[in-house]
């Protein structure tokens, strides 16, 4: 039995720092790295890049909206045309910074509102796919089991990957709960951990993921690593060099 682990990285702006990259990839397989729309400037992009490169870990374009003020969480009614070309730009981006380092995009993953929104709404679920198709084919998309993204994705020849948050509570429909309910968040490694180990028993998603942003993360991540390995769990990376 064999589990990625990823998490967000490279969020980091000017004098306002977010998480702890360096600690992060010690424990991590994949990393979601933020492309310049909804965090992460350049310097702290190749940084990040840099870390998970010296690490082993695979560095994959965490592509979202245009909303550096609200995080990427607001959704934005975007054009098809629009939505695609902001994606192309940002792997385009990630993909140079992580060059200069000698590395590699390895996959794609939509972050925040546009994650949640290409869960039912076909209309930019297509337009990720069309950028994703436009800029290389052979690229993994990342995403939540059921959705319209990942669905799309499969019909149109790409390689999907599907996603399970062992530190998010989800909906009956399986749905993430919205972060602005008091649940949303779980925020006790212990139970994370128990979550992780069923999910992977159950063979939930080919990947988990953990928040990079949120408080205490590197102790969850350390847990959850932990707890999967003692239960006979192989961590690593769904894509290959």
């Amino acid at each position: 039995m064999s589990i990625d682990l990823n998490a967000d990285l490279g969020e980091s702006f000017g004098r306002w720092t977010l998480g702890d990259d360096l600690a992060m990839v010690e424990l991590i397989t994949s990393a979601n790295v933020a492309c310049g729309f909804h965090a992460g400037d350049p310097t702290a992009i190749r940084a990040t890049c840099r870390a998970a490169i010296d690490a082993g870990v695979r560095i994959g374009a965490q592509v979202g909206y245009r909303d550096l003020a609200g995080f990427g969480r607001r959704f934005i009614d975007i054009s098809a045309a629009d939505l695609a070309a902001d994606v192309i730009y940002q792997i385009g981006a990630l993909a140079g910074l992580a060059r200069a380092e000698h590395g590699r995009v390895s996959y794609l993953k939509p972050h925040g509102a546009l994650y949640n929104t290409v869960v039912d709404h076909e209309g930019q679920a297509h337009a990720l796919v069309d950028a994703v198709l436009a800029y290389d084919p052979d690229l993994p998309v990342l995403g939540l089991p059921g959705s319209a993204f990942l669905s799309i994705a499969a019909e149109r020849g790409l390689r999907t990957v599907t996603e399970y948050f062992i530190d998010r509570n989800y909906t009956a429909d399986g749905r993430l709960v919205d972060r602005r309910q008091p649940d949303a968040l779980i925020h006790d490694p212990q139970v994370a951990a128990q979550r992780a180990v069923e999910a992977a028993r159950s063979h939930r998603a080919d990947s988990f993921c953990t928040h990079g942003d949120s408080p205490g993360a590197v102790q969850m991540a350390t847990v959850v690593r932990a707890a999967l390995t003692n239960a006979d769990v192989t961590i690593a990376p769904f894509t290959s060099e």
